[in-house]
């Protein structure tokens, strides 16, 4: 769904995912990413774009990733749709792991 804001159109909800094999190249998918996310975690980004951003990001991800071994996937998602959770999350239970956030 692409939203209108007085006749004009705005912004649609995408999903940008990657897999990227080298740790370089995963640091500068993850600055292309946060450029244009409204949220996300580790790979996995929500994007609200215009079809103009939309275009930016593809080109940048285009200077990052290498097209024999990293992967990246943009989802368009209907914003109208409910949203919907299997379980909510749970803390770890395992003390042997320091986690620094």
């Amino acid at each position: 769904m692409t939203l209108l804001h007085s006749g004009v159109m705005s912004r649609s909800l995408h999903l940008a995912c990657y897999d990227v094999s080298s740790e370089l190249r995963l640091r500068n998918a993850l600055k292309v990413a946060r450029r244009y996310a409204t949220g996300g975690q580790k790979s996995v980004h929500e994007c609200w774009l215009t079809p103009q951003e939309l275009g930016d990001l593809l080109a940048d991800y285009s200077y990052v990733i290498d097209l024999d071994t990293d992967r990246v996937v943009l989802v368009r998602l209907d914003a109208s749709r409910a949203v919907r959770f299997r379980r909510q999350a749970q803390a770890p239970t395992d003390n042997e792991f320091l986690m620094v956030a």
